[in-house]
């Protein structure tokens, strides 16, 4: 809490700043900045084993937090240039382990609590336009303001983040500013190309039309899981990305489903291979070897209802026969839920957000951990298995002109890393985020 405080003290000063110095918009360059601090609580629960991956059974308190700064810039005609310097720091509870659906979205799975300065972003992008219906683009985070056609063509080129294209949900994408929890930023099932800190090297492309969107997305791997060395071997080891984006309306209020589709390829290890090989403490790792694939899909929609309240589902599934090697120990998900603006309590920039989440795995992954395997975020030495359930409630309030808000979060996980003999777990966050 000590930090939190602390923390909370630079961002009044910050506000300060964006106060003293509007965000630079003149629609050929523009400058943006955000910063995000979540502190999370557990108090003990039971447990009667506990592994090297196991969530600690101890009363805990981690803070979080991310800076980023956003800058674009216009080249030429249709062209762009994007650059977000970020830093992180702080630790998710049990250092961002025992749990598949973490409760903290902004903590990376790495070693150390100390702030790091890394680059997150730099890309290049180009769109090609045409037809005569127009869309009006705001001024926003790696976006420039300006009118662009609803049919155009572009790619992208660079170091981004997967989730900053694909799998967009109105309501549940943005741990920054919606809801918390890991498996409500993206479908959950998706092993999204990614380092440690969550962001790829590759290229994309999109078409788009008035009522649809088409994506593509080919990058690269890392040479291990959970890991930022790039494996060079591409041929061999990348992944490909495919999303069909369809906007419509019910009632008169706007929706969008989306379906994706993904195939991960490089030298990922075999749970079943690993489990014959040593059946008393499988190493999925020894297991490695070329050739190997992880394929699945997920199903994303969003629908309004009214104004002010809307709802959204996510499914999605993998083969889960080869190990996890992006981002979290999930073959199977289900999440739906919905937000209300506070319109009706006179507080319509305040939002309330719940969400449920089913968790599940794979036969293959299943008995890897019951025989004792461990991945990179879980493994309790042994397993009960049974489906991790969460659920998750937070109320928004804006605090400072649309610049500055606090968040309360409650989190109820049932079944810790899909083993019935462990929790439930109760965890109480708060989250102080600045936006300019």
């Amino acid at each position: 809490m000590k930090k939190f405080i602390l923390n909370f003290l630079l961002i009044t000063s910050i506000l300060e700043i964006a106060r003293a110095q509007d965000t630079v918009k003149t629609g050929r360059t523009n400058f943006h900045f955000q910063q995000t601090i979540i502190t999370q609580f557990k108090p003990a629960f039971s447990a009667p084993y506990s592994g090297r991956n196991s969530l600690i059974t101890a009363e805990e308190t981690q803070t979080s937090i991310t800076s980023t700064f956003f800058g674009g810039t216009r080249l030429w005609k249709g062209a762009e240039a994007y650059f977000n310097p970020e830093l992180s720091g702080g630790a998710g509870l049990s250092q961002t382990l025992g749990v598949a659906g973490f409760p903290n979205g902004e903590t990376f799975r790495v070693g150390g609590t100390q702030n790091k300065i890394y680059i997150a972003r730099l890309y290049f992008k180009q769109n090609f336009e045409w037809g005569n219906e127009k869309d009006t683009l705001d001024d926003e985070l790696n976006q420039l303001a300006g009118i662009r056609s609803k049919r155009y063509f572009s790619f992208v080129i660079g170091k981004f983040g997967m989730a900053d294209f694909f799998d967009n949900n109105e309501f549940s994408h943005d741990p920054r500013t919606q809801f918390f929890n890991w498996a409500l930023m993206d479908n959950a099932a998706w092993d999204y190309p990614a380092n440690t800190r969550g962001y790829v090297y590759g290229a994309t492309a999109e078409l788009g039309q008035p009522s649809w969107t088409l994506r593509f997305a080919f990058t690269m791997v890392t040479t291990m899981p959970n890991q930022s060395v790039w494996d060079a071997k591409i041929g061999k080891a990348n992944t490909e990305t495919i999303e069909y984006e369809k906007r419509y309306t019910i009632g008169g209020e706007k929706g969008t489903l989306r379906l994706l589709g993904f195939l991960n390829n490089g030298k990922f290890g075999n749970y079943r291979e690993a489990i014959n090989q040593n059946p008393s403490a499988p190493n999925v790792d020894s297991t490695w070897a070329y050739g190997r694939h992880k394929y699945g899909f997920g199903i994303n929609a969003d629908q309004y209802l009214s104004k002010n309240f809307g709802v959204f589902a996510k499914a999605s599934w993998n083969d889960g026969h080869t190990e996890t090697w992006f981002f979290t120990e999930i073959d199977r998900s289900l999440t739906f839920g919905g937000m209300l603006k506070g319109t009706s309590w006179n507080r319509a920039d305040d939002e309330f957000g719940l969400a449920f989440i089913v968790n599940g795995l794979s036969a293959d992954h299943r008995d890897y951990l019951a025989a004792g395997g461990y991945g990179f975020l879980i493994g309790d030495g042994k397993l009960n298995y049974s489906p991790e359930m969460i659920a998750e409630l937070y109320y928004k309030v804006n605090v400072y002109q649309k610049k500055f808000w606090i968040t309360p979060d409650y989190q109820f996980v049932l079944h810790p890393a899909y083993n019935a003999d462990r929790g439930p777990v109760n965890v109480l966050g708060i989250r102080a985020h600045v936006e300019f």
